[in-house]
């Protein structure tokens, strides 16, 4: 039944199925996922200047962009459940980095602000992604031009527009 709704799908667009192959270099996903491997081996030697986990870092990111959230929110920022995040944000807070603390209109909610050193080490995380960028060999706009791509791509798989 599947494969009648792509065949629809295709026939409505108007287009001819592609052949699909099951060797390796052809695979969307394991191209996609390798170069998520070396993405975050590339961004080791900044994060450990930081002193953070790659999924540590991207909590950070969140903050830096729109402090005082709620967990959900965070979480939904991120595409993490709360059962991962919450043990991420208490490392980070036994960093210094974040306080959690119950929201005082709805004790169900549990809030995340940064910490004075968590603002602070925004500076040190912009240089060292500025370091990261230029030693990728690539260009703001093509950094751009990938990560808009992958969003959109990322919003299809999702089932968005």
């Amino acid at each position: 039944m599947a494969s009648d709704t792509k065949k629809s799908a295709v026939k409505k667009a108007g287009a001819k199925a592609p052949a699909l192959s099951l060797h390796l270099d052809d695979q969307l996903c394991f191209a996609l996922y390798s170069a998520s491997h070396l993405m975050t081996r590339a961004y080791r030697p900044m994060l450990g200047a930081l002193g953070l986990t790659y999924p540590q870092y991207l909590a950070m990111l969140v903050l830096w962009e729109a402090d005082d959230l709620t967990v959900g929110a965070l979480g939904e920022r991120l595409f993490l459940d709360s059962g991962t995040l919450t043990p991420l944000l208490k490392r980070l807070e036994a960093l210094g980095l974040v306080e959690r603390r119950r929201d005082p209109a709805d004790e169900r909610q549990v809030r995340v602000r940064l910490s004075d050193a968590g603002r602070a080490l925004e500076a040190e995380a912009r240089r060292h992604y500025e370091i990261l960028v230029c030693n990728l060999g690539s260009t703001g706009d093509e950094v751009r031009a990938l990560r808009d791509a992958t969003v959109a791509f990322r919003r299809r798989l999702a089932g968005g527009a």
